[in-house]
């Protein structure tokens, strides 16, 4: 069986726009799209109070995925749209489900006057635990990744750690725009030196010689990458300051962000690192959350 892209879908504006997006990223990369609708029970005299009935909800949740699949096959023709309805817990059904997938998509809804996500603690837990690519999608705004009359897609966006760059995670990024037909800025921060804190008196001559070496160790980093794929644009930014601050700037102008979530092994359980957390929240185009070793 071909691995799918797979969206969680529950009728939701911030599901719909994620399973749009899906199915746009389901024909980039020429596999079938999967719209899984989960049901999460609650406790009996819960669900005897205040839910409909079991056949109700299954009649309800089917009805959204037909509509759903009807929809999509309509808007992306060629695409093979498959539903699932599936029983249990969310967060670890999207998990589990994720295993075989391509990458897992999910909707989240979009801040109201400013950018960035609402992101829950499904959405969180998911994106902590999958062990493939999770993509967040707002609900509002051009997620198509391109602008309007403009032929040219938005680049593809990468928050890269020269200290210990990652295969998967490069990979993941040349591929995405690759497919898109669009550049690549990889985007790498560093710490200004220490006396910036203290309010010293800047060494220009230590500045530019910490920037040349940031600089020429994203440009190793990158080199073999280059090479595999000569024929993408590729943009290098090395930046002094937060690496979230320069991530989230750079999604205004992005058709997708990638960064990375180091995979825990440890009796602390699975975690979202504090760049990659920060960047769920505010950056305004769909993120992708590759985890790695």
């Amino acid at each position: 069986m071909p691995r799918t892209v797979t969206v969680g879908l529950d009728g939701s504006p911030e599901s719909r726009a994620a399973a749009d997006w899906a199915a746009r990223e389901a024909k980039l990369r020429g596999l079938p799209l999967k719209l899984v609708n989960v049901w999460e029970p609650a406790p009996e005299p819960i669900a005897q109070a205040l839910l409909p009935g079991p056949e109700t909800h299954q009649q309800w949740s089917e009805r959204i995925l037909r509509e759903a699949a009807d929809g999509l096959r309509a808007a992306h023709p060629g695409v093979d749209v498959l539903v699932e309805h599936v029983t249990g817990r969310l967060a670890q059904v999207l998990t589990d489900g994720a295993k075989d997938g391509e990458l897992l998509v999910l909707g989240s809804r979009g801040l109201s006057g400013v950018g960035g996500f609402v992101v829950g603690s499904v959405g969180l837990a998911v994106v902590a635990h999958a062990e493939r690519p999770v993509v967040l999608v707002r609900a509002q705004g051009d997620t198509s990744g391109t602008d309007s009359g403009v032929a040219a897609p938005r680049p593809v966006v990468l928050g890269l750690d020269t200290t210990a760059p990652d295969d998967t995670l490069i990979g993941f990024a040349f591929e995405a725009a690759l497919l898109r037909g669009a550049s690549l800025r990889v985007v790498h921060a560093w710490n200004e030196p220490p006396y910036i804190a203290y309010g010293m008196a800047p060494d220009f001559e230590l500045n530019a010689q910490i920037a040349g070496e940031q600089a020429a160790a994203l440009t190793e980093a990158v080199r073999p990458w280059r090479q595999k794929f000569p024929a993408l644009d590729v943009v290098e930014d090395s930046l002094s300051g937060k690496a979230a601050d320069h991530l989230v700037d750079a999604s205004a102008e992005a058709s997708l962000v990638v960064v990375g979530r180091r995979i825990r092994r440890s009796p602390l359980g699975a975690h979202i690192g504090p760049v990659t957390h920060a960047v769920l929240h505010h950056a305004t185009a769909p993120v992708a959350v590759v985890p790695h070793d």
